[in-house]
């Protein structure tokens, strides 16, 4: 057909489903909710899935961390020995052969953690002590709300001073400000020197990393809190006696080329061999490699989702399949007419396909269009989740770990969603509209002609 006989084709055809307005509009409603079905679970798939690699990214592509993992039950730390204290984890010579021994490396920050409660007056929060170094603020995408971070001459002079989260300034400091104020940890005093701004709690990496919430964090010099809470923790619960020897609890090694992340990963795998008789008490994560899986899982889960959601779209080809079959029935008596005053079977194929196109195109403007909507549509339904089920907001659900996501997940629209879904509801509409095409344009001009 040329151009002139396409918008004929058209204007016949909406001319044509306009006759039957309410069935037009149901036979729609399957490509419309198929086409938004495929965009909005795209949509929502995409948004966790970056919610991830973020998770991820917030780790540092380039760096890899080593962790102190505490060994399971019954087996052999690395120490071995039959003490009741149970020595694990990261050495200092760890630390030492990996900063010194690998070239790739261009910085290895040190951390060690324990858990105590800080007090301020009357005021006690439990709390993460950290022992750091200057550098661990960038590397963890930390912000000074006021204040300074841990310095260079804060470690080489061993002070006492701190810096708080915002969860603990909040908590411990409601109204005064914290610049300059005395807390107390452990029976010793920190003098605080700053405080950071609120950070988004980072998810756990598999069994390797556990979430870390930053806000309730303490900060103070390593060398201090080496001097100050040293390796040793002891622990009396329920008349219980347990003893715990941890050197180190983490080092995040810097690599300054991407691509030698993965090379440099093995080597430190091999060299961690050579200070502990098992890898039970310590954990490598590569933040790279976890990023490469996530975006071989974000591929895998667009594909389920769109699959399931294309089923919508073939059902609702099948309506239209349906429809079509019973509108050849009743305009048997046209199709005789039009075959008699000259039209051939190929006019009669293009007038039908031409209508399920026009139905099914504009069911799939129409998803689109609902699909558009969907973070708004997602933001709505949060709402409502706070508001009647209390997700977030001290509720049943508002504590849980499917809460949590629930409520930071945000869809994004993939952009090649919208061309695909509406391509999918074309093709829909002309492999569905064929068999009617077909069927009407079979039926004999003088059988249609008396067709009543």
């Amino acid at each position: 057909m040329n151009l002139k006989q396409t918008f004929r084709a058209i204007h016949l055809a909406l001319k044509s489903l306009m006759l039957q307005r309410l069935r037009s509009g149901l036979t729609m409603l399957g490509i419309v909710f198929g086409v938004f079905s495929v965009i909005a679970m795209l949509a929502i798939g995409e948004g966790a899935s970056n919610q991830a690699q973020e998770q991820v990214l917030a780790l540092g592509a380039n760096n890899i961390i080593v962790r102190s993992k505490k060994p399971p039950e019954g087996s052999t730390s690395s120490s071995g020995g039959n003490s009741r204290v149970l020595r694990y984890g990261i050495l200092r010579s760890d630390y030492k052969l990996l900063a010194d021994s690998i070239p790739t490396v261009t910085d290895a920050i040190p951390i060690r953690e324990t858990n105590h409660e800080a007090r301020f007056q009357d005021r006690k929060m439990a709390v993460r002590v950290v022992g750091c170094n200057a550098k661990y603020m960038s590397v963890n995408n930390l912000d000074i709300a006021r204040g300074r971070f841990i310095t260079d001459q804060d470690e080489f002079l061993v002070e006492n001073v701190a810096v708080l989260g915002s969860a603990t300034v909040d908590k411990l400091f409601p109204f005064e400000d914290p610049i300059g104020k005395t807390i107390m940890i452990s029976n010793q005093p920190y003098q605080v020197v700053g405080y950071t701004k609120a950070r988004q709690e980072s998810g756990g990496i598999g069994g390797s990393l556990t979430a870390q919430d930053f806000n309730s964090d303490v900060y103070i010099p390593l060398k201090t809190f080496s001097s100050r809470f040293g390796d040793l923790i002891i622990r009396f619960t329920s008349g219980t006696f347990s003893a715990e020897e941890v050197e180190l609890s983490q080092i995040t090694l810097q690599v300054n080329d991407r691509n030698d992340v993965l090379p440099t990963a093995e080597v430190v795998r091999e060299s961690l061999k050579r200070n502990h008789a098992t890898d039970n008490d310590y954990a490598i994560v590569v933040p790279l490699e976890l990023l490469k899986q996530a975006d071989q899982i974000r591929a895998i889960f667009n594909m389920v989702l769109g699959s399931i959601a294309a089923i919508s779209l073939v059902v609702g080809g099948i309506g239209i399949m349906n429809i079509m079959l019973a509108t050849v029935t009743e305009r048997t008596r046209e199709i005789g007419i039009r075959r008699a005053l000259g039209a051939t079977r190929k006019d009669i194929i293009n007038q039908f396909l031409t209508e399920t196109i026009v139905l099914s195109g504009t069911g799939g403007v129409i998803g689109i269009i609902l699909g558009l909507m969907t973070p708004w549509a997602f933001w709505a339904i949060k709402s409502l989740a706070v508001g009647v089920l209390g997700l977030g907001a001290g509720g049943s659900g508002g504590d849980s770990e499917f809460g949590k996501i629930f409520l930071d997940m945000e869809p994004q629209i993939a952009p090649w969603s919208l061309p695909m879904a509406f391509g999918i509801s074309v093709a829909i509409g002309v492999i569905f509209g064929v068999y009617p095409a077909r069927s009407a344009a079979r039926l004999d001009p003088i059988e249609a002609l008396r067709h009543e």
